[in-house]
């Protein structure tokens, strides 16, 4: 007989996530539905609809009031606030690649304080997934389970956690990480063996870092569940709060961090939040203070590297320190190196892949194990060999070339998800470490795992030139010839045209000239981790001098911001002098931060009739303001803003120099 302990009890209701908004409103009333009468189910659910960045402020029990606040069925928002918990759920059904987006562990701990028990869908994305195995929420693929719940049978744990790696599975039996470190990683050993087999960049570096414990096995092995020491940690402000609560409830005060001088603390999302509209029209600027705040306290109650926001004022009087940014930049600019492993609690954390190293996002609990241990939870993934051959077409830019990578049938389909994107061929070398960077950070938006780039002599000058650091390169830093790829797709860089991403998803992805409507913009941005680098600015100052030379400016209706995404990206404008032609042309200049990419800041629209071109890297409904955003290249952001209407900055050119006979 099966012992109590091992049944998951599901008192409650099952939510039906429908493409229907009636199907759902009709459940919040009470309803209960089947599959057949659910109608469609939604794919690709973001973690921005599951808990909006509006409400990330909370990290208790208040968060079980907001699960499914942003999920948009058809042109609607039906679930409101204490709905789930109000209407009794314990199960959610949704389609595929559940979970997308960010890595906010907020929506799986959202979910569970609502009393979600099981979440079962076509596909998850693998850190949504993570995330959930670590606080206890159970995931199913498996919908037969969904008429046996509906008959009140009971569903045995070891029924759930089939099929799952070994480790998902120990973690999930014990009701999640936490508790499985207490009990199961009480000794940790560094790896000391070697493997004879052919191995890519991604798997040499995890087997150098692997470890083993009182459960698991060092391994470099796609598809086990191992840990990894980290060379990097680092968090954020919507992390940390949770962070410290969870570690503090678990292990006491004061707390034994493990070698605190490698974890690093940022302050980069809220730099504008006194300002952000939503976070104003909600009232939540007190509480994102009060967030701050505790990450203020931590990083100083325990003596971590901390790099704090800079207000206007405070960056008048920074005096080249270049003390800020957004994390994932200011991990490339100041600590990841090749070979190295970079955590941290943000899916973007993949931008220090270009450097040659592994690096990837974490959920909270993740990150607060990390803490205690070192160790960071790894189910070793495949690898996919994306070989860009060059050379790459004119006026063709890495956002380019990962918007045509992301409209690709096959990652649609989701090829790409839980993998690693390795970066290789002959265009590859042609590309600076921004741009490289570029590819890599966005591989969240790709849904694999992390992105990687060998590291070669544009590496080491990068580190020399940026961080005047001489770093040697070593023969292993490179993938075996013979290595074992799941798959490998090819694009021919020469080819491409600049590419959108339509309003709703970056997977939403079309060459600009196949556009076969004219879609007029209001708001243009560039910013963000994937475009607020050194060489995004140069694309935006070679496009905005380009214009004052020929006499061009923004049209009355466009709001034009530029975001630096350090300090050390500032100062290069200003030592350049762009920050000039930016003030000429009209733009609205930012301090370093993510901003309106989360949100967070000025950008964001504030009405769902705006339409924004952005550089940034995802446009889920409700990323960047109700409005509607077009993904772009920084050359075609700015084009855009100075057309007032999508266009790339070739055609732009051309439609001036069709013009200039007439004009004279």
């Amino acid at each position: 007989m099966t012992s109590p302990t091992s049944i998951l009890s599901l008192p409650g209701r099952v939510l039906f996530l429908s493409t229907l908004p009636d199907r759902v409103a009709a459940q919040l009333q009470g309803e209960s539905l089947d599959l057949s009468s659910a109608g469609p189910l939604r794919d690709d659910i973001s973690t921005d609809e599951i808990t909006p960045v509006s409400i990330l402020s909370h990290y208790d029990d208040k968060l079980g009031r907001y699960p499914y606040t942003g999920y948009q069925a058809g042109e609607k928002r039906p679930i409101g606030v204490g709905a789930v918990v109000g209407g009794n759920f314990s199960v959610t059904v949704a389609g595929k690649r559940y979970g997308k987006g960010s890595s906010r562990e907020h929506s799986p701990a959202a979910e569970k304080l609502a009393g979600i028990r099981l979440v079962i869908a076509e596909s998850f994305e693998r850190l949504y997934r993570q995330n959930a195995d670590n606080i206890g929420l159970f995931t199913s693929t498996d919908f037969s389970l969904v008429e046996r719940i509906q008959r009140g049978e009971p569903i045995e744990i070891e029924q759930l956690v089939a099929g799952r790696d070994a480790l998902a599975a120990a973690i999930l039996r014990c009701g999640g990480l936490l508790e499985f470190g207490k009990q199961q990683m009480r000794a940790v050993h560094t790896s000391t063996a070697v493997s004879a087999r052919p191995q890519t960049l991604f798997e040499k570096i995890v087997a150098r870092h692997a470890l083993r414990t009182e459960v698991t096995e060092a391994s470099a092995t796609p598809g086990t569940g191992t840990f990894v020491r980290a060379d990097w940690r680092f968090i954020h402000e919507y992390y940390t709060g949770m962070c410290a609560h969870m570690l503090h409830a678990s292990f006491g005060k004061p707390l034994a961090l493990y070698e605190p001088q490698s974890i690093v603390v940022f302050e980069d999302h809220t730099s504008y939040v006194a300002s952000s509209p939503a976070h104003i029209a909600n009232g939540l600027v007190p509480n994102v203070l009060a967030m701050c705040q505790a990450q203020r306290d931590f990083a100083s109650d325990y003596g971590l590297r901390f790099h704090r926001t800079l207000s206007d004022e405070e960056a008048a009087l920074d005096n080249g320190s270049n003390s800020a940014g957004i994390s994932h930049a200011m991990m490339t600019e100041h600590y990841a190196l090749p070979g190295q492993v970079v955590v941290g609690t943000d899916s973007h954390t993949p931008h220090s892949g270009a450097l040659g190293c592994v690096a990837f996002g974490v959920g909270t609990t993740d990150m607060a194990n990390a803490f205690m241990t070192g160790a960071v939870r790894l189910t070793v993934p495949e690898s996919l060999r994306i070989e860009l051959q060059g050379p790459v077409a004119p006026g063709i830019t890495a956002k380019d070339i990962v918007l045509h990578l992301l409209a690709d049938p096959a990652i649609k389909a989701g090829l790409g998800i839980g993998k690693v994107f390795e970066f290789a061929g002959s265009a590859i070398a042609s590309l600076s470490t921004d741009e490289r960077a570029t590819l890599t950070n966005m591989t969240a938006e790709l849904g694999g795992l992390t992105g990687i780039v060998a590291p070669d002599r544009e590496t080491v000058l990068f580190l020399a030139e940026r961080r005047a650091t001489h770093f040697q390169l070593e023969p292993w830093m490179r993938s075996d010839e013979d290595a074992i790829y799941a798959a490998t797709l090819k694009i021919d860089c020469a080819s491409l045209s600049p590419m959108v991403a339509a309003p709703g998803d970056p997977g939403n992805g079309m060459a600009l000239s196949q556009l076969d409507t004219r879609v007029l913009v209001d708001i243009a941005y560039g910013g963000s981790c994937t475009a607020g680098k050194r060489e995004d600015f140069d694309h935006y100052h070679a496009v905005l001098s380009w214009a004052l030379e020929q006499g061009l400016s923004l049209p009355s209706h466009v709001k034009l911001y530029l975001q630096y995404g350090t300090t050390a990206v500032r100062d290069y404008c200003i030592g350049q002098g762009y920050d000039r032609v930016f003030a000429a042309v009209g733009a609205e200049i930012l301090q370093p931060s993510c901003g309106a990419c989360a949100n967070c800041g000025p950008g964001s629209s504030t009405h769902a009739q705006q339409v924004t071109v952005s550089a940034i890297n995802r446009n889920f409904p409700g990323r960047s303001g109700p409005g509607r955003v077009w993904l772009a290249s920084p050359p075609t952001v700015m084009a855009s803003a100075l057309a007032g209407e999508l266009i790339s900055f070739q055609a732009l050119q051309d439609r001036v120099g069709e013009m200039r006979p007439a004009l004279t």
